[in-house]
């Protein structure tokens, strides 16, 4: 057989093999159907729990506002950025969009610590402070693994950074849930357990979810 019959005899076994796939929706379509789910757990918290208490902490110390403010918009941004570049060939810059809601998140949380007490809230102790760590990372494990399923389908050429926008995605969406919940008044110490909730969130997906990302070629 000459080479050119093995070149397309070649040809021929390897298209054989193909498989016809689904075009893929756009980054922000695919994003909001993940924010959908968030915001039916929103749902289901706001008729458990109702909205007063959220309200009213917001109302008497608007740093609470601001810093849920800031948490949406991490959660948003950060769902959009890991499915823009989980598609080959788009710009890095796309993993700084979160860092404007994330200051905001961190900034007016850390500013929350400098205020008066809110008068009638009741202060947390190391227990509830617990219950909230749990909270987070209870809640960003499952949002963790449905955003990383999304996120399969596409060919994400650089997981851990897409892992690391993932699990940010996850714990601030989880922190908003909290603020659904959290019926005390924001303290160091409580804050300090809400950063560590976020770290354990982004460093586990940057370890695991990195390689549950990359390519199945490219897997050992």
């Amino acid at each position: 057989m000459s080479n050119a019959s093995r070149h397309q005899a070649l040809i021929d076994a390897l298209g054989a093999e193909l498989t016809p796939v689904r075009r893929l929706l756009p980054p922000w379509r695919r994003a909001l159907g993940w924010l959908a789910v968030v915001v039916v757990m929103a749902g289901v918290l706001l008729m458990h729990h109702g909205a007063r208490t959220m309200l009213h902490r917001w109302v008497v110390a608007p740093d609470l506002g601001w810093a849920a403010c800031g948490a949406v918009l991490t959660a948003i941004t950060a769902t959009i950025a890991a499915f823009v570049l989980a598609v080959p060939g788009r710009s890095l810059l796309w993993a700084w969009v979160p860092v404007p809601g994330a200051l905001l998140w961190v900034g007016a949380s850390g500013l929350g610590c400098l205020r008066a007490h809110i008068p009638g809230m009741p202060v947390m102790d190391l227990h509830g402070a617990n219950d909230c760590l749990i909270f987070i990372v209870g809640f960003s494990i499952p949002l963790s693994g449905l955003l990383i399923w999304l996120l399969r389908r596409a060919c994400p050429l650089r997981p851990v950074l897409t892992a690391v926008l993932v699990g940010l995605a996850s714990a601030s969406a989880s922190a908003c849930l909290l603020e659904i919940v959290h019926n005390f008044d924001a303290t160091a110490s409580d804050l300090l357990v809400h950063a560590l909730a976020v770290v354990i969130v982004v460093g586990l997906n940057a370890a695991m979810g990195g390689r549950l990302l990359s390519p199945a070629h490219s897997r050992p």
